[in-house]
């Protein structure tokens, strides 16, 4: 049974949350969440924060053991993109783009 989490809008770039995303895809939760506690990303405690939340739900909902469960599917796609305006010289201003992702995460109890 696959089992899913997600977050929305989370302050991270989706290209940076991606390169986390593509480290984990395909390993177990225990091994991913070991692999994330020490990648030098901030965006990895977002990522685990998802992970872990998805084998919670596999748990409680499902009574799945999550010592056997698998990521199938982890994706980070783009979110909103918040635009600011910086001051520079001569009266001018300078875009800024304050970009968001998504992240989903997908579960699966792994075959013995």
């Amino acid at each position: 049974m696959q089992v899913k989490a997600s977050a929305t809008n989370v302050g991270y770039s989706y290209q940076k949350v991606k390169l986390i995303a593509d480290t984990v895809r395909g390993k177990k939760v225990d091994d991913a969440l070991a692999i994330l506690k020490f990648l030098p990303s901030p965006a990895a405690r977002a990522v685990a924060k998802v992970v872990k939340s998805a084998a919670a739900n596999a748990e409680n909902n499902y009574q799945l053991t999550p010592g056997t469960l698998k990521i199938v599917a982890i994706c980070a796609d783009k979110g909103r993109t918040l635009k600011r305006f910086r001051p520079r010289a001569r009266g001018r201003a300078n875009e800024v783009l304050r970009r968001s992702s998504h992240i989903s995460v997908v579960v699966e109890e792994k075959e013995a």
